[in-house]
């Protein structure tokens, strides 16, 4: 299937309603008792504790999760904090763990497509979901460039989606078929066989949901 140059172009040109919609909304109480009424504060006190956990699990998910995350350097560009900063291609070349993928964007020339992109995700396969492709298959996939392209298209959905929403989702994908994700807590495939092992990374534009498996359209 040959990907269409204009949804790529819709694609990386999101509307403010899109980047409003996908905000995130702070949520807090920051109002509490004077000194005058500590003598009455057990069950405040209980209620700050359960708010407190509550907010600790609301952070937790808003984290990088997953086995594979202890694989992403501690520090330096590669890091979770300096892939932040950067857009997802630009993140993912700093990343080791995603390198292979990367020389997959670079040959389908797709780096300045990724990185101009606005709130979108992308499932990345690491370096073991590559390795998992006959090494003759995967030098013919990375020697074809249209097929290259669907492949690494269809990696790619619109929207920052964050774990809850891959609870039971379905996406279309950049390349133009349907992902389909499904699980919960800190525990998800996508198409049913491909497990995330690193979710929730955050890059300047875009979430991050490393892969063990490569996505295969069926276009």
């Amino acid at each position: 299937m040959t990907m269409s140059t204009d949804y790529i172009r819709r694609f990386g040109i999101a509307s403010a309603a899109a980047v409003l919609a996908f905000g995130l909304a702070a949520c807090g109480d920051m109002s509490g008792g004077g000194e005058e009424e500590s003598g009455g504060n057990g069950g405040d006190a209980g209620a700050t504790e359960e708010q407190t956990e509550n907010g600790g699990t609301d952070m937790a998910m808003d984290e990088p999760f997953g086995p594979a995350c202890a694989d992403v350097p501690e520090d330096g560009a590669g890091s979770f904090s300096g892939m932040a900063e950067d857009p997802v291609a630009t993140a993912a070349s700093n990343n080791p763990a995603l390198s292979t993928l990367v020389e997959a964007v670079t040959q389908a020339e797709l780096g300045d497509t990724l990185n101009g992109a606005e709130d979108i995700t992308v499932f990345a396969p690491a370096n073991a979901a590559f390795d998992k492709i006959p090494e003759e298959d995967l030098n013919a996939l990375l020697e074809d460039k249209d097929q290259l392209t669907d492949v690494l298209t269809y990696h790619v959905v619109e929207g920052k989606q964050a774990p809850s929403d891959l609870e039971e989702g379905s996406f279309t994908s950049l390349q133009g078929e349907k992902v389909e994700t499904s699980g919960s807590g800190e525990e998800y495939t996508v198409n049913g066989d491909a497990n995330v092992v690193c979710g929730n990374v955050q890059t300047s534009n875009a979430t991050v949901y490393i892969i063990d498996g490569v996505l295969m359209p069926q276009g």
